[in-house]
């Protein structure tokens, strides 16, 4: 038996409701550039809006002029999405608040995650949609991933309940050490005052 190794998300499909909100929310709020538009190939009576959530990936959305926006939450049973989080930069993070504000959307305040800030917010829809910005840059050729699971490794060594900013950093400096040469013997810390 062997796996089927995924290399990433390739897009995720949302069942809209119009086009307009669709477009309103994903470009209008969220930025995403609207790039491409067909039908659902599987449902004529469908459309099929794409938006690049800023990696090259895909956001897709089917959507129907006879559904209408209902802003009552989705569901959160088991096998629901629960939340689509995307990331944006340390400056967007900081402008968040006072841009949702602008335009009525009730959100939930900066969120502290220890190795990460986010803020929650609904779509039009009631998809819980999440803006996260990670604490930390990993280290040339490294993935924030690389980073947590090291994190992770040395929060658990500690004892410690949650990652959070000391981890990242050590699990950094651990990643340096590793992957990086240098022609000092001693690469310990020093204090040269």
């Amino acid at each position: 038996m062997r796996k089927l190794q995924v290399q990433g998300v390739h897009h995720i499909t949302i069942m809209g409701a119009d086009r307009q909100t669709s477009i309103d929310f994903w470009e209008g709020v969220l930025g995403m550039p609207f790039i491409f538009d067909q039908p659902n190939l599987d449902n004529e009576g469908e459309g099929h809006l794409y938006f690049d959530p800023g990696d090259g990936r895909l956001i897709t959305i089917f959507t129907n002029e006879a559904r209408k926006p209902d802003p009552r939450r989705t569901p959160t049973d088991t096998g629901c999405v629960h939340h689509l989080a995307f990331a944006v930069s340390h400056a967007t993070f900081n402008q968040a608040v006072a841009r949702l504000d602008e335009r009525g959307i009730a959100h939930s305040g900066p969120k502290d995650r220890g190795f990460m800030d986010s803020i929650y917010f609904k779509d039009p829809l009631g998809l819980l949609i999440e803006l996260a910005c990670y604490r930390f840059e990993p280290p040339r050729g490294v993935s924030h991933a690389e980073v947590m699971i090291e994190a992770h490794r040395i929060r658990v060594d500690r004892g410690d309940h949650h990652i959070d900013q000391v981890h990242l950093a050590d699990a950094i400096e651990m990643i340096v050490a590793r992957s990086q040469q240098s022609l000092s013997d001693e690469r310990a810390a020093a204090n040269p005052y």
